[in-house]
């Protein structure tokens, strides 16, 4: 079985979310799409996460050259 993407996943999550809010489904029925919510949640954290490890920002440095450092929330938010 081929590895799911985060955006299939996400708008999974999202009609899922849609549903339970509609508040249509049956008792059994918003456990089970609860239950897919939270593994669909997760896979997208994890995703999201990795990606973030992967992110890279280049920065010139005062000679013009590209300087790789590794991508932070933080240092993203001070520029």
């Amino acid at each position: 079985m081929a590895e799911q993407k985060f955006e299939d996943a996400f708008q999974k999550l999202e009609a899922i979310v849609k549903k339970l809010e509609e508040g249509n489904l049956s008792l059994e029925e918003s456990l089970k799409a609860f239950e897919e919510g939270v593994r669909l949640s997760r896979f997208c954290a994890k995703k999201l996460d990795e990606a973030e490890k992967k992110v890279e920002i280049l920065l010139k440095d005062s000679e013009g050259r590209l300087l790789s450092h590794p991508f932070s929330l933080n240092s993203a938010e001070e520029e």
